[in-house]
């Protein structure tokens, strides 16, 4: 599996429809979709998903109206239930000197735990894909979201033992079964674990919204400064655990602090609002923001000084987290190959 920052050949993304995703929020939802296709059209395919014409023609007329009808947005009649494409789309793997030089897996998804139903049309987007596209399609053998997951496309891939480990996802295989699977399947050669995701996050700590690759030797964490917040200890643990780890060769990451946003609340419960959930486009960085002044322009920065030769744009996300989710959550990347 490449690394998020290697060349896209498309990224995939399905049109927002169901309304109680985003409870009283579902109007300023569609143009955030329109303002994501716009700013990566620029540097690669965009590829939305729809249920059908209707959705579509609805769908192209938002688009228009935010500049957004680039000749490298496409769509495809794939139905699904809602629009967390990287958590039920397929997982792109290269492999270039075989005949088939790019794979589709398929993961079980069975929406966090069995949360959400129905997800029966999404569960079966990859293989859906897959077939317009002729590529071999692979079953996975278990439940894995791609937001619990992030690589270094050389070996490393990053997750949390709340997700991985988690009764509701596959109580039949052991830690050591599930890190076996991650290596056949995705090539990985270690797998680096650490322990709870932030407050809100219903998809019991995805990795997305914590601690990311940015480079083969770097990584960036959110941090919580503030001790009387409920997610500065778990974060600080994952921060120490982060350091104790090593690459392939014995040494050290390069782990690079970056932090919270304020906290944003739905009927005084916390929204998974985090800086973390930024998605690698070929020619842009879409990051959340939420409001949050100082912080903001913090984690902006940081992902500006790490990816000097792309545009990192911030996004107001204050709205779209409401659906408990932001631009990876969204997204799914197709390596270019």
């Amino acid at each position: 599996m490449p690394a998020e920052w290697e060349p896209h050949a498309a990224t995939w993304l399905s049109w927002p429809k169901k309304l109680e995703t985003w409870p009283g929020k579902f109007e300023p939802i569609p143009p955030i979709w329109a303002r994501i296709a716009r700013e990566l059209a620029e540097g690669e395919d965009v590829r939305i998903l729809v249920n059908d014409a209707q959705m579509e023609q609805r769908a192209r007329k938002v688009l228009k109206e935010h500049k957004a009808d680039a000749s490298t947005v496409h769509f495809h009649h794939i139905p699904t239930n809602d629009v967390w494409t990287r958590d039920y789309g397929p997982i792109f793997v290269t492999n270039k000197d075989a005949k088939d030089k790019l794979v589709a897996i398929d993961w079980g998804y069975n929406s966090w735990g069995g949360k959400y139903p129905p997800y029966d049309d999404d569960d079966v987007v990859p293989h859906r894909i897959a077939e317009q596209f002729q590529l071999p399609v692979v079953d996975g053998g278990m439940i894995l979201e791609g937001g619990s997951i992030d690589v270094n496309g050389a070996g490393l891939l990053l997750t949390s033992e709340q997700c991985l480990l988690n009764k509701n996802r596959n109580p039949h295989l052991t830690r050591q079964q599930i890190e076996q699977r991650i290596q056949d399947f995705l090539g990985v050669k270690k797998v680096l674990w650490l322990g709870d995701g932030i407050e809100g996050d219903d998809t019991d700590g995805h990795i997305d919204d914590i601690t990311r690759f940015v480079g083969e030797n770097t990584i960036v964490t959110v941090t919580e400064k503030d001790k009387s917040d409920s997610n500065h200890g778990v974060l600080q643990e994952n921060l120490e655990r982060l350091r104790d780890l090593r690459n392939l060769a014995g040494g050290k990451f390069e782990i690079i602090e970056m932090p919270m946003p304020d906290r944003v609340n739905y009927n005084d419960q916390p929204l998974p609002a985090s800086y973390a959930n930024f998605y690698i486009g070929n020619g842009a960085v879409l990051v959340p923001i939420y409001d949050s002044g100082k912080k903001d322009d913090t984690a902006l920065g940081i992902l500006r000084e790490l990816f000097p030769g792309r545009r990192v744009v911030g996004i107001p996300s204050v709205d779209l987290v409401w659906g408990l989710g932001a631009f990876h959550c969204v997204t799914q990347q197709q390596p270019r190959i």
